[in-house]
């Protein structure tokens, strides 16, 4: 179980930091999400939302080879609870039930031509990508919740 969380914390940190800057075929788009964010906003956006989670894969790898301190626990269980808040905030709230138009425009913008195998539902089409990012947050929550049980 600890060698899965650790490679779900490596996927996401990889996640993080890249998708926004290394193309990746039709997964991504990265020249349409830099033309939605001009200027430094994709990097100060990367740092923001990379830093504290490669922090926690950090001391997570310190931390391997012994038990990990309950601060850790509580450290990874907030973090990726919040990021998975945010991907339901940001994707499939608005795809169950709706989004503002300013939304729809903006996600058709940047991911419009990604790989999508899901139905669009109110004008928001969750890409491939981000598909499996969710997934790997919820396969996370998993493995943590086996961990501290």
């Amino acid at each position: 179980m600890l060698s899965a969380l650790l490679v779900l914390q490596i996927f996401h940190v990889l996640f993080l930091a890249l998708h926004d800057w290394v193309p990746l075929g039709n997964l991504n788009d990265t020249k349409a999400v830099r033309a939605a964010n001009p200027g430094e906003k994709v990097l100060v956006g990367m740092l923001i939302s990379t830093i504290p989670f490669a922090f926690a894969l950090a001391a997570s790898l310190f931390y391997a080879d012994k038990r990990f301190p309950g601060w850790l626990y509580i450290f990874l269980w907030v973090s990726y609870t919040f990021v998975f808040v945010g991907e339901l905030e940001a994707w499939w709230i608005p795809y169950i039930f709706g989004a503002k138009p300013e939304r729809v425009s903006r996600y058709q913008a940047m991911f419009g031509g990604t790989h999508s195998f899901l139905p669009a539902r109110h004008g928001i089409l969750p890409n491939t990508l981000h598909v499996i990012l969710h997934s790997a947050t919820v396969a996370l929550l998993a493995v943590l919740a086996m961990l501290t049980l």
